[in-house]
């Protein structure tokens, strides 16, 4: 049952990083509440959601909640979780509505399921909305012109490169492979998809949607310093 006087909760997806690609949902509710929290990497300078938000609301007058996390350790950023869960629940328990933004949508390899768990769990009888965003395989199928399935094809979306192996068993179950966030790891894959005869078949897309997007077709000419946290792979096995 919702308590009253607990704030509301929201996970809101902010989209692939075009502030008008912000649903108009995202945007009313993040004009609306008075304390949005945004993840920031350790190795970034400053938080790739609330860039997008400030293209597109504004942040005068709002307090802004930072968790920075590391990219690399899992058990450490469930600590980083624990410890934004806990800030959002003295706000919530205020009567504070909260908005966590997320790049991309909420459900998809978003940090914002573990600060949900713990919100769950120890907020009792707050109210959470999740607000979908336009994902970023979605968005850099748009960028690239490449359809990510067509009818009775099926897709796999992975969060990296995890070696030949899982790689082989992928293409050989799905039609199109998305490889999330990809890292070094990529450079040493190109070989492997050489051998698996898909180097053609591959796009390479760095941040798509906003003014810094790169579309690699040919994985020859990718660099490591083309490599970016927020860009994936495209595997298209035919037609």
């Amino acid at each position: 049952m919702q308590n009253k006087n607990i704030g509301t909760f929201y996970a809101v997806g902010v989209g692939p990083g075009d502030p008008e690609l912000l649903t108009q949902k995202a945007t009313r509710i993040l004009n609306n509440v008075t304390v949005i929290c945004t993840p920031v990497a350790r190795t970034s300078a400053e938080s790739y959601a609330l860039n997008i938000v400030r293209g597109a609301i504004n942040l005068d007058n709002k307090e802004i909640i930072t968790s920075e996390f590391p990219t690399d350790d899992e058990s450490a950023a469930q600590s980083v979780w624990k410890e934004a869960a806990n800030s959002i629940i003295q706000h919530l328990n205020a009567g504070t509505d909260v908005a966590f933004i997320t790049e991309g949508d909420p459900m998809i390899y978003s940090t914002v399921s573990y600060v949900l768990e713990v919100i769950r769990d120890e907020c009792l009888g707050v109210t959470i909305e999740i607000i979908p965003g336009i994902s970023s395989p979605m968005a850099a199928a748009s960028s690239a012109g490449i359809p990510l399935v067509k009818h009775g094809q099926k897709l796999a979306i992975l969060p990296y490169v995890y070696g030949i192996d899982d790689l082989r068993e992928a293409i050989s179950n799905y039609d199109t492979i998305v490889l999330m966030k990809v890292n070094k790891l990529l450079l040493g894959a190109l070989s492997n998809l050489e051998q698996l005869g898909l180097l053609g078949r591959t796009t390479y897309v760095r941040r798509a949607s906003t003014d810094s997007e790169k579309i690699v077709r040919n994985l020859n000419d990718l660099t490591e310093e083309d490599l970016d946290y927020f860009s994936l792979l495209i595997i298209r096995k035919g037609e």
